[in-house]
């Protein structure tokens, strides 16, 4: 699952650093979010945890492919077949994946 560090990336990213904690103690967690440049905006929750659902479902699709390795000798296979189509195991293997795993 993505974490609020990796959300937080994609938030003011022209800015270095431009967040830190409120108090180490009590944790990495969103209402402990301090602004360490004050050109920085803070996103809202709302915004964050978005970013977590939408890296959290392209982490899950990445863990459920197939090597490229396996999806090229399936690529190959289908080919071989005449299978380019919906009716290949390539197709279908990333189908499921994608069906598995839908983006909202």
């Amino acid at each position: 699952m993505a974490t609020l560090q990796d959300a937080l990336a994609f938030f003011n990213t022209d800015k270095p650093q431009w967040y830190g904690w409120i108090n180490l103690a009590d944790g990495e967690v969103y209402s402990n979010l301090k602004l360490n440049d004050d050109t920085a905006t803070i996103p809202s929750e709302a915004d964050v945890n978005a970013k977590i659902a939408e890296l959290t479902i392209i982490q899950n699709r990445q863990d459920a492919y197939d090597s490229i390795t396996d999806q090229l000798d399936k690529l190959y296979h289908d080919m071989t077949a005449g299978k380019l189509d919906v009716t290949g195991e390539w197709y279908k293997a990333v189908k499921k994946v994608k069906d598995d795993n839908p983006k909202g």
